[in-house]
């Protein structure tokens, strides 16, 4: 059973997307930063749910194929 195995890795990427979105929201609903900084602050925390979301795709291909124990390869 392979989706027991994804249980941690979606429910830490679901919790990390949430921490980052508020951290967007933040930086978007700031009164006193001008609109270059609002955009430019906005970009990091986008830039990290778009990384956890490829790294979390990628963790659920490893887990369907077997690839779990990569260092066992070595």
């Amino acid at each position: 059973m392979h989706w027991k195995k994804m249980i941690a890795p979606i429910v830490i990427t679901v919790a990390a997307v949430a921490v980052f979105l508020l951290w967007l929201l933040g930086f978007a609903m700031a009164p006193g930063l001008p609109l270059p900084y609002k955009i430019i602050a906005g970009l990091i925390p986008a830039a990290l749910i778009g990384v956890a979301v490829f790294v979390l795709a990628e963790r659920i291909k490893e887990i369907r194929s077997g690839e779990e124990d990569d260092l066992g390869k070595y």
